[in-house]
């Protein structure tokens, strides 16, 4: 449930609020895997660049969307700026 609350608080903040709202839900849904649920932010930490460490998460990212019942997965060739 708290990963439910932190993307619907997410999509109805900042400049996602402003986005259709199956965006606004998906870029949310995605910052959150990424942060809350694989080693992205420890990734950074040791230095790697936005790009790579997104690279090298992509799999557990999709994992946990798997795991959520979500149909739609992240590539690993995704750009999403600012999120």
């Amino acid at each position: 449930m708290d990963d439910a609350e932190a993307i619907f608080s997410a999509a109805q903040a900042g400049h996602l609020r402003h986005l259709p709202p199956a965006i606004a839900v998906w870029l949310a849904t995605t910052s959150r895997v990424r942060h809350a649920h694989t080693e992205y932010d420890s990734l950074l930490t040791e230095g790697y660049e936005p790009d790579a460490a997104r690279f090298f998460v992509v799999d557990e990212m999709n994992a946990v969307l798997t795991d959520w019942g979500c149909a739609r997965r992240v590539s690993a060739e995704e750009e999403l700026p600012g999120v």
